[in-house]
């Protein structure tokens, strides 16, 4: 088996229908041989009807997997340890791929000059940004889980997004599983397992392509184009960071388990936010002191877990 098509799905039995179909529509070479493994993560709708259907059209191509530890990370992992390709590609259920999709974002990887590859994420065609939304700023794009950094392909630096980017198999034995402590879960919206899968891959040396004609559309409901949303992104986002890098080994002083050196980071971020004249520059800010505030909750929460393990 060459490729392994990755999906891991929790109650969207009908966005997964749709990415299902693009994904069965996929052209690839005739000499390559490749499977779509559908990781079910504990999904309570009709998930198992729907990957049974595409099982019937194709047995040969579709499989299911059911993974009930609660965790897109756990879902992942055990569709890591299930496949059967060499390459291993991963998709998300609520988006569809264009019908070179699988081919373009792998074949630049059968020869070994490359660990990865990531390729862009676009918004629907119909999709109508408001005003306070700059669609060439790759801050916002990454709230809205949009990746694209145009229509050269080449070395990639940065991460890939988890819904359009694929490994060879081989990475993750050299560099680990997905960690479990970062991703969505239904009790948590903390999440980063992809991207930092990434930069650790990145950060061991090894080499990513970029290839802008592996293409996947991702949906923008209306709730996301909210501000509300976007505060509510970056906090989780700044939880996520601390849980990825930790704080700084040389904290001395903290507060509640919260060094104080956030305290006066956030007190800095909330004058700029109050006093920033500009709408644009003026939400920026309030972001970034939502971001901050995450990561203050979250080295509070961190002070906790140690206090209930050393007592």
């Amino acid at each position: 088996m060459n490729i392994s098509v990755i999906l891991c799905t929790y109650n969207r039995c009908a966005l997964l229908a749709e990415a299902l179909e693009s994904v069965a529509a996929q052209t690839l070479p005739g000499s390559v041989e490749w499977e779509v493994l559908v990781v079910d993560n504990n999904s309570r709708d009709e998930t198992r009807a729907v990957v049974d259907h595409f099982i019937s059209r194709c047995p040969r191509r579709f499989r299911y997997l059911f993974e009930p530890q609660p965790g897109k990370s756990h879902a992942l992992n055990s569709g890591i340890r299930e496949a059967h390709g060499q390459i291993l590609a991963f998709i998300d259920d609520d988006v569809t791929a264009q019908p070179a999709w699988l081919h373009n974002l792998t074949s630049g990887l059968h020869c070994g000059s490359f660990a990865g590859a990531g390729g862009r994420i676009l918004p629907p065609a119909n999709f109508s940004p408001p005003t306070w939304l700059s669609v060439n700023d790759r801050y916002w794009l990454g709230t809205l889980a949009l990746f694209d950094l145009g229509s050269e392909s080449g070395v990639l630096n940065d991460p890939p997004f988890g819904t359009n980017m694929a490994f060879r198999k081989e990475v993750f034995v050299r560099h680990g599983d997905f960690r479990t402590n970062l991703g969505p879960r239904p009790d948590s919206f903390v999440r980063g397992e992809d991207t930092e899968f990434g930069r650790r891959v990145l950060i061991a040396g090894e080499r990513l392509r970029y290839e802008p004609s592996a293409v996947v559309f991702h949906p923008v409901p209306s709730e996301r184009l909210k501000k509300s949303y976007f505060r509510s992104w970056w906090f989780d986002k700044g939880r996520t960071d601390l849980r990825e890098f930790g704080l700084p080994p040389a904290v001395k002083w903290s507060a509640g388990g919260i060094p104080l050196y956030m305290f006066r980071r956030i007190m800095m971020a909330s004058l700029r936010w109050l006093v920033a004249t500009q709408p644009a520059k003026r939400f920026y800010r309030s972001t970034q002191v939502k971001w901050l505030a995450g990561q203050m909750m979250e080295a509070r929460q961190l002070h906790r877990i140690e206090e209930l393990t050393s007592s």
